[in-house]
C-alpha cells in the first residue's frame, strides 16, 4: 500500500462523500455515492454505506487501496 493521503479539514468533521472528492480518489459526487453505496469504503476498518457519515480528525478512510487520514486544521 502506498503512503497515506493526508487531508486536513478546517471544521470538526467532513461528510464522507466530500472527503473522497477532496482526497482526489473519486472524480465527483456521483462517483462518491456509487462507491459508498457499493460498500467499497471503510471508516476505521468498518464498511460504511452512508455518504453523509461524518468523518473527524484522527479517523482513517480506505478506498481502492488508498488510505486517507483526516487531520485537523494546520497551525
Amino acid at each position: 500500500m502506498s503512503s497515506p493521503i493526508i487531508v486536513p479539514i478546517r471544521d470538526e468533521s467532513i461528510r464522507l462523500g466530500q472527503l473522497l472528492k477532496l482526497a482526489g480518489v473519486v472524480e465527483d459526487g456521483a462517483m462518491a455515492r456509487m462507491v459508498i453505496e457499493n460498500e467499497e469504503v471503510t471508516v476505521d476498518g468498518v464498511m460504511e454505506h452512508r455518504r453523509g457519515k461524518q468523518v473527524r480528525p484522527g479517523q482513517v478512510v480506505e478506498y481502492a487501496g488508498e488510505r486517507i487520514e483526516v487531520t485537523g486544521p494546520q497551525a
